[in-house]
């Protein structure tokens, strides 16, 4: 195999780059490599070409941190999406999950890097926005507590409701790793902190 191996570098070379992304298994890799690099070359070009236009293109809106491809989100630019509440999520990603959902009709704030976020930026937009309440979306663990409670603490001259979606979330799950329905309820179901 070692031989065979070493005859197909390029081949093994994406297969390793595949292993890379989130939730991909090895045995997974070798099956997306064989399609795109024999079976549908094609493929290969359309997805290499929309991986380009996304590093040239994508990145985070300047004012929530979300995914946009321009400096300020279609969301952030959304007069009708200025009710009053923020809802703060961990990842960009977890906006798409609660977008698919179509009831939470406010704005977002990422809170990725908490050592690093800026607390003066965000008071400035909850007076802009008139904000009454902050909707923390995490799933359930005790450091996930710890941060909505440093937050919380950051933002006490503020004059604020501090909610968190129910607890239909299981504990140490991912958002996008939740069905729609369960993530529905727990939105609906939120509980004042």
């Amino acid at each position: 195999m070692k031989t065979y191996r070493n005859n197909l570098n390029h081949f093994f070379s994406l297969v390793e780059a595949l292993e890379k992304l989130p939730s991909i298994g090895k045995k997974s890799a070798q099956r997306m490599a064989y399609t795109l690099s024999i079976e549908n070359k094609n493929l290969a070009l359309q997805i290499s070409h929309c991986i380009e236009n996304a590093i040239d293109h994508v990145s985070k809106c300047s004012i929530c941190g979300g995914v946009s491809e321009s400096e300020i989100c279609e969301i952030c630019l959304d007069e009708n999406r200025h009710n009053g509440q923020i809802c703060m999520v961990l990842h960009p990603r977890d906006i798409f999950t609660i977008e698919e959902i179509g009831d939470f009709k406010g704005i977002y704030q990422v809170i990725s890097e908490l050592e690093m976020f800026d607390f003066i930026t965000l008071k400035k937009q909850i007076q802009k926005f008139q904000i009454k309440e902050i909707i923390f979306a995490f799933s359930p663990t005790l450091a996930n507590d710890s941060i909505m409670l440093f937050i919380e603490h950051n933002l006490q001259d503020c004059d604020l409701i501090f909610t968190k979606i129910a607890q239909g979330v299981p504990t140490g799950i991912g958002l996008e790793n939740i069905d729609q329905l369960s993530l529905a309820r727990a939105f609906s179901s939120r509980i004042k902190l």
